[in-house]
């Protein structure tokens, strides 16, 4: 019999799901051009010329283009004004061939973020973080318009890998608005017994030792040891952070919020970072923008 040393987690490959999902979405974007002459439409607002997220966006803009999604590309001006920006939006709303509108964060900081992700029609707000859809999201028997993108490709990863939510003991590690609060949402409708740790909780590994299930998205590198967890829970890890490493050509690597080697040891299913949970991210904006325009043209 092999010892638990020998144990190796399968590993979630979240490139070849997301690469699934787009196939899928690519297939449906054509029978729609086919029966309606219509394709969905999505407009990536930037603001400024952050590296970061203008390599986000041109991840994004090129996505579209591969399945067939038209893109609408914004690029504003980092010293544009908060009432240029909401005006911009308030046209992409009213604009029948976009059928979702994201604006790529963060914001410069003479804008307030919270009043233009307001703006943004709740039928168009396809990164889900318009407060009714987060609303609705959090209450029993209600149904959001969107999912935020990373959250629902963390559950879209668990159960493509036959991982069972419900009944589960889950633990979420992180509050933020995009993944933290959302995904521990999420998996509460989905009938798992949620906790939360954040900054603030003590003894966080006796916590995590518990859980069936793990998503990770705290940002601190590698914080979730290999020793702490469940022997055969599922582990999706939302962080991508850079450490220093010389030996690479960039002078650093990406690490995620878990320590992978270790934790590969005692997981039954993990993702790695990168290639887990941010091929899902894209592939969950085109599904939510796909179903955006289906809303619309199949009326």
């Amino acid at each position: 019999m092999a010892s638990p040393s020998d144990h190796k987690a399968t590993i979630i490959d979240g490139k070849a799901v997301a690469q699934t999902i787009r196939s899928e979405i690519a297939q449906e974007v054509r029978e729609l051009s086919d029966k309606y002459s219509k394709v969905p439409g999505l407009a990536v607002v930037i603001v400024g010329n952050r590296k970061d997220s203008q390599s986000y966006v041109n991840m994004k803009r090129k996505a579209c283009a591969e399945v067939g999604i038209k893109s609408f590309d914004i690029d504003l001006p980092e010293q544009v004004s908060e009432p240029d920006l909401v005006a911009k939006v308030h046209e992409l709303n009213a604009n029948p061939d976009v059928h979702g509108i994201l604006v790529q964060l963060p914001l410069p900081k003479h804008i307030n973020e919270e009043k233009v992700l307001g703006e943004i029609c709740i039928e168009k707000d396809v990164d889900g973080f318009h407060p009714l859809n987060i609303g609705k999201l959090a209450m029993k028997g209600r149904d959001p318009l969107f999912l935020p993108c990373t959250p629902k490709g963390c559950i879209e990863l668990l159960s493509r890998s036959g991982v069972t939510i419900k009944g589960k003991k889950a633990v979420v590690v992180g509050r933020s608005n995009i993944v933290g609060l959302p995904v521990s949402l999420l998996l509460l409708k989905a009938d798992a017994t949620v906790t939360v740790v954040h900054s603030r909780t003590p003894d966080p590994e006796s916590i995590i030792r518990e859980a069936d299930i793990v998503i990770a998205a705290a940002g601190q590198a590698m914080m979730v040891k290999g020793s702490w967890i469940k022997p055969g829970a599922a582990v999706i890890d939302v962080g991508t952070n850079a450490v220093d490493d010389p030996s690479k050509k960039a002078g650093y690597r990406l690490v995620g919020d878990v320590d992978f080697l270790e934790a590969c040891k005692r997981a039954g299913h993990i993702t790695p970072v990168p290639g887990g949970v941010g091929p899902m991210t894209v592939a969950m904006l085109l599904k939510n923008t796909l179903d955006g325009a289906k809303r619309v043209i199949m009326q």
